[in-house]
């Protein structure tokens, strides 16, 4: 569940992902789940037939809807993000290891994440 979306515009998207390379935008991982929802006070995402793994989940608030992570200069992130376990930004994003969970045959387990702005 991601919590703390400064408005309700456009899009959380979200990747969860077991490959360390791919973290944290998952492109081109077969290795990757994804989920959108419409932004919201509170959003849900849910992730389907999740195999028993290390993973590692990334939050992006596309308040414009144009697909992407939007940057001001020096690549400042002008839209919202939160990464699993809460993991920090520090001058990137945070490594894999940093934001990974266990996930265990069947779970269903919930998590919150708080999205971040820094614009």
């Amino acid at each position: 569940m991601a919590t703390g979306l400064r408005n309700v515009h456009g899009v959380v998207r979200a990747c969860m992902t077991s490959d360390v390379r791919a973290f944290p935008a998952c492109r081109g991982s077969s290795a990757a789940y994804n989920a959108q929802a419409h932004a919201d006070a509170r959003v849900t995402l849910t992730f389907y037939d999740v195999k028993p793994g290390r993973y590692a989940v990334a939050l992006l608030h596309d308040e414009n809807g144009n697909g992407k992570a939007d940057r001001a200069a020096m690549m400042i992130p002008k839209e919202g993000f939160g990464f699993s376990r809460d993991a920090r930004v520090r001058f990137g994003p945070p490594k894999f290891g940093e934001a990974a969970f266990d996930v265990a045959p069947n779970a269903r387990d919930t998590m919150f994440i708080r999205m971040r702005y820094m614009l």
